[in-house]
């Protein structure tokens, strides 16, 4: 049990020191090689939670297939060992106080929104969270996965069409050059 929460701990953090190097790298493929790593950590949570059969796909379909597709089309769109050109100081401040404004509208979406079915009826994470320990991982699961009404699996394949088509259009540019 002991081994688990340090295993835990030392995943978080390399998670949350990859993401922000994957974000602060002047070098898109050492960005990209950053995030592998953080989708390998994410893997590595499904398999201490005993999802195994989620961080196989995590590890074969986020790490491998869509690292693939990343580094495809970067190689297409850049030059591979050019630096980024330096963001100014207006479009950093910009950058940050979007992403804390996004971060607060996440948590309070998160908190607020409806999203566990219960035999009580539908109530948000909050709720469920302060009713008691009746919330189960099979619950978030389902949740997040489902196809009802108040789970998540249709926006998550939208994102995922977006990414095709953001992929599809970086190819279509490369060609143009």
């Amino acid at each position: 049990m002991v081994g688990n929460i340090i295993l835990y701990f030392v995943v978080a953090l390399a998670m949350v020191i990859f993401s922000v190097m994957a974000v602060t790298s002047k070098k898109i493929l050492r960005s990209a090689t950053y995030l592998l790593f953080v989708l390998i950590g994410a893997a590595i949570f499904y398999f201490q939670l005993g999802y195994e059969f989620l961080g196989a796909i995590q590890i074969a379909v986020y790490a491998g297939g869509i690292m693939v597709l990343f580094v495809f089309a970067i190689l297409l769109t850049h030059k591979p060992n050019a630096n980024a050109e330096p963001v100014t100081s207006y479009r950093r401040v910009a950058g940050v106080i979007a992403s804390v404004v996004g971060c607060g509208l996440l948590l309070w979406a998160m908190f607020t929104m409806p999203m566990l079915s219960t035999a009580d009826g539908v109530r948000s994470l909050s709720q469920a969270l302060a009713d008691g320990p009746d919330i189960s991982m099979k619950m978030i699961g389902q949740a997040f996965t489902g196809t009802d009404k108040y789970q998540y699996l249709l926006p998550f394949e939208a994102v995922s069409v977006l990414l095709l088509a953001c992929i599809i259009g970086g190819v279509t540019v490369a060609r143009k050059r």
